[in-house]
């Protein structure tokens, strides 16, 4: 009797799963899938892949400390404020296996315990396209000095309405491209005037009159590549970007010299929908381009609002700055007076383009203003800053800043641009 009781007492006091080792195939191999070989494979941005035990237990050292410290996924939202459908966050069991994992020898495990391998569309993450616009030639890319942003304008020559369900830009050359954005510019536009197609350029210095030409124009966004921006996906929504018929696409392509020559020749893939959505999405922006950074300033504010026209539905927003910005958050003021946190990225990171997604889009009544407050580090404490003894202002340049809070609505797929075009004040220049 008392050699059961002892029996008993010693398997009462064992830990819950200490037979059962955590191991790659069983318990990492799913969590990986989950959350990070899409970055984390061949040809993706990520430096080593993931897809493989062989690949991956050279780095078990790496993702302990990465997942232990918040680092990876990288994500940079505040878990107060708002929810979103892309949000990239461990939770606290698929924490506790990769960390455990690396603690205990990062053990194989039995192959027969894998998870069926995911299917990626080699050079896709959108999978297979249904349309690739290619720049017709590669662009050669100096090995020094300072590339003025380059423009390339691809017709399209579709002769119905296309509707894109999924876009995604392929830089062909990673160490050279800082960032690609493909605008929709359709029949008509006086946008790029004169433009040759299919040949890369430097715009020249614009008239009074183009200008003017030009102010009343809307230029959607289809869209992009910089560092750490998601291919965009409508899938499982009923919403879509158009694409008119005849509709031109125009590349705009920031290159930084890599200290050899390079070339590129970046693509942009897309899949379409067979039938016009509910829904058409639209790019907008609440912008600031009059600012003056001082020298030094270690928390210079930069504010920005657009006032909606129109009762608009909103899916998304993405705070964008240079290697000088610091923190980004978006409020809604309500006609009413009542205003509310959106989004805050309190430690904003260039290296991060994110366009965050929300759960359920919100229906924003016609006066409410989509407010943007950011804070820049031009002080030595700031790593990354170029120049801390730099008086800061707008400019296209990774060492000069913006100031940009990009939304997203959905409207009617057949309704009018204007009313939702249609704003109050847009920017001011000093903060919160």
């Amino acid at each position: 009797m008392k050699f059961i009781f002892v029996l008993a007492l010693m398997i009462a006091v064992l830990p819950v799963g200490a037979s059962e080792a955590v191991t790659f195939h069983h318990d990492v191999e799913p969590v990986l899938q989950a959350n990070c070989q899409q970055c984390h494979r061949p040809g993706e941005a990520a430096p080593m892949s993931f897809l493989t035990y062989e690949e991956t237990r050279p780095w078990a050292r790496a993702i302990h400390e990465a997942v232990a410290l918040n680092r990876m996924p990288p994500w940079f939202a505040d878990p107060r404020f708002g929810e979103w459908s892309n949000a990239h966050v461990l939770t606290a069991e698929e924490k506790r296996v990769l960390i455990e994992w690396a603690e205990t020898g990062a053990e194989r495990g039995d192959p027969s315990d894998a998870p069926t391998p995911l299917e990626f569309v080699d050079g896709w993450n959108i999978g297979e396209p249904d349309f690739v616009l290619e720049m017709p030639e590669a662009f050669r890319v100096p090995a020094e000095g300072t590339i003025d942003y380059q423009y390339l304008v691809i017709p399209t020559s579709f002769d119905e309405d296309k509707w894109v369900v999924a876009a995604e830009v392929r830089p062909g050359n990673r160490a050279v491209v800082h960032h690609v954005l493909a605008f929709i510019r359709p029949q008509g536009s006086h946008w790029l005037e004169g433009a040759e197609p299919g040949k890369i350029f430097v715009p020249g210095a614009t008239t009074k009159e183009q200008r003017k030409r030009e102010r009343d124009e809307y230029r959607d966004i289809l869209a992009g590549f910089a560092p750490g921006t998601e291919a965009v996906s409508y899938e499982g929504t009923d919403h879509a970007k158009l694409l008119p018929a005849g509709a031109d696409v125009v590349l705009q392509l920031h290159y930084t010299a890599s200290g050899k020559p390079e070339l590129d020749r970046s693509r942009v893939g897309l899949r379409f929908l067979d039938a016009p959505p509910a829904k058409r999405v639209l790019t907008m922006a609440a912008t600031n381009n009059k600012f003056v950074i001082p020298p030094g300033a270690a928390a210079h504010p930069v504010a920005s609002k657009w006032v909606l026209g129109q009762d608009t539905e909103l899916t998304a927003v993405m705070p964008h700055m240079h290697l000088r910005g610091d923190d980004f958050r978006f409020e809604l003021r309500y006609p009413d007076g009542r205003s509310e946190t959106l989004l805050s990225v309190p430690q904003y990171d260039f290296d991060w383009q994110y366009f965050y997604y929300l759960k359920q889009p919100m229906l924003l009544p016609a006066g409410t203003a989509i407010e943007c407050f950011a804070h820049f580090d031009n002080s030595p404490n700031n790593p990354d800053n170029p120049d801390p003894s730099a008086e800061v202002r707008w400019g296209d340049q990774s060492w000069e800043e913006m100031m940009i809070g990009f939304f997203e609505i959905a409207i009617g797929s057949d309704a009018s641009l204007r009313p939702y075009l249609t704003q109050g004040k847009q920017a001011r220049s000093s903060g919160d």
